[in-house]
């Protein structure tokens, strides 16, 4: 974990692959009082409302890539998850914006403990190295196949593209600090306030 100065909160990643139930998990850290900032809800504004991000966006993907003023969602999806070279292209383009409002936010919460930051994708572009930890909501592929399925009216297949863009439970897990099992059988509040306890413990160890 990289040093935290006491001026700052700790900043905590939360992630978790498709159909983890990351947001879930992130409402029950919010009902503790826990600031979270919603990084993929900020990109979905950020191509929304950023102009330039908007004609940088068009220069790659074509005017189709928005309905009027709104990004086009699906076809963007489709894009990205069959072309690594164009999902690289709008990561490039919109994760900068995101991490400069996330700065923001943090400045605009820094007289909390900790702070997280939910994220689908915080390992696969290096941001764990801008973090004091990450936790990761992990689940059985069987039932996020299922839950995404139904949460987006889309194919078993369609959900396997979007999981091929993105890296294993295995793989995040060998580099996450605290681990939530969101399976449908394993309670999670107590999960929750396990590792709402152990950061809090972790910012009086690092500030005393």
């Amino acid at each position: 974990m990289p040093k935290n100065n006491k001026t700052t909160p700790l900043l905590i990643g939360l992630t978790g692959g498709i159909g983890a139930g990351k947001t879930l998990i992130a409402k029950m850290f919010e009902l503790l009082r826990v600031p979270v900032f919603d990084a993929d809800t900020e990109a979905k504004a950020i191509l929304g409302n950023d102009q330039n991000v908007r004609a940088r966006v068009i220069e790659i993907f074509g005017p189709e890539a928005y309905s009027g003023s709104e990004p086009n969602r699906k076809f963007l999806a489709q894009c990205v998850f069959a072309n690594d070279e164009k999902r690289e292209k709008l990561n490039a383009i919109v994760h900068p914006a995101v991490g400069e409002a996330f700065k923001q936010w943090v400045k605009d919460h820094s007289d909390n403990p900790y702070l997280l930051k939910e994220a689908a994708i915080i390992f696969e572009t290096g941001g764990e190295a801008h973090l004091d930890g990450v936790v990761i909501v992990t689940a059985p592929e069987v039932i996020r196949i299922e839950r995404v399925m139904q949460r987006d009216n889309v194919t078993e297949n369609q959900v396997r593209d979007r999981m091929a863009a993105q890296w294993t439970d295995e793989k995040k897990l060998e580099k996450s600090n605290y681990h939530i099992v969101n399976d449908g059988k394993t309670a999670v509040i107590p999960q929750v306030l396990a590792i709402h306890d152990a950061l809090l413990k972790e910012v009086k160890r690092k500030y005393s």
